[in-house]
């Protein structure tokens, strides 16, 4: 059971970067799944989620409207497309699976200890 996060990377302040993040040993059909962030010196924080159906999505108050979290299950992937970078944006966004038992939970969305699989990270940096 393993989730691979791709894509990030160096971009200016303004532009955008879509985030993979690619699941092996299990379908990602059935869950869940949401990205979080950990930016130098700082806490980790979530950043957005998707219903195992994709029909509903959560986000932080911080990048609703510039983050677009999305997912093909076709493909096992999960995405979040990011435009209108920040500075602040810079850190090492982390893709993760809801644990099921955590349905229903209201909440469940936003806090980590509903995840139960992480991927290893990948590095956005933002230049001003």
């Amino acid at each position: 059971v393993q989730l691979q996060a791709s894509g990030g990377g160096l971009v200016q302040d303004g532009g955008s970067l879509r985030l993979s993040c690619a699941a092996s040993g299990y379908t990602l059909n059935d869950y869940d799944m949401g990205w979080f962030r950990q930016a130098p010196g700082k806490e980790r924080e979530f950043v957005a989620a998707i219903h195992w159906s994709g029909v509903n999505t959560y986000y932080a108050d911080g990048v609703k409207g510039r983050f677009t979290i999305s997912r093909d299950n076709a493909k096992n992937t999960v995405y979040l497309h990011m435009d209108t970078l920040k500075p602040e944006d810079t850190a090492v966004y982390f893709c993760a699976r809801k644990t099921p038992r955590s349905r229903g939970v209201s909440g469940s969305y936003y806090f980590q200890r509903h995840y139960d699989s992480w991927g290893q990270g990948t590095l956005v940096t933002v230049s001003s």
